[in-house]
């Protein structure tokens, strides 16, 4: 299955893999919350469901750049469960639990923002509503994994 896992830019430069987190996919409750939605409509609400618990991720690694980052990844049904329930009453239909980890072998490609944004992340960080609205308006800029190392940041 195709996941859209949120991480931060120092954990693409020092890490191999990516272990259990939330992730987002195309799940039964998803298409049920969005009928009229194709495939692709899906696939980019779950990666925007990614991108937003990113900022999260951002917000507890200080010395990461002030990047959202999505790493989109196939993996196999049975490394997928249930979102955890005590993230809250707001978890989104596209919410799966990752149990195992990811090898950068599986990773299909990643999304990240490009570096003009970091000050409207930063001001999201903080609570800035304007900021989070202008960060929903930007589109994620798309890197195939060999180009993982020259991303700018």
């Amino acid at each position: 299955m195709r996941i859209y896992l949120p991480a931060t830019l120092d954990e693409l430069d020092t890490r191999t893999s990516l272990g259990t987190r939330r992730a987002h996919a195309v799940t039964p409750s998803l298409r049920a919350a969005l009928p009229e939605e194709d495939e692709e409509g899906l696939e980019f609400a779950a990666q925007l469901a990614a991108a937003d618990d990113s900022l999260l991720l951002v917000a507890a690694a200080p010395h990461a750049p002030q990047l959202r980052l999505v790493v989109s990844a196939d993996v196999p049904d049975v490394l997928l469960g249930e979102p955890d329930e005590t993230a809250g009453p707001f978890v989104a239909a596209s919410a799966v639990q990752l149990l195992g980890v990811v090898p950068r072998g599986w990773v299909a490609c990643v999304h990240v923002d490009e570096p003009s944004a970091s000050a409207d992340v930063a001001d999201a960080l903080t609570g800035d509503e304007a900021a989070v609205e202008r960060l929903g308006e930007r589109d994620l800029l798309w890197y195939d994994v060999s180009e993982i190392g020259a991303i700018p940041r």
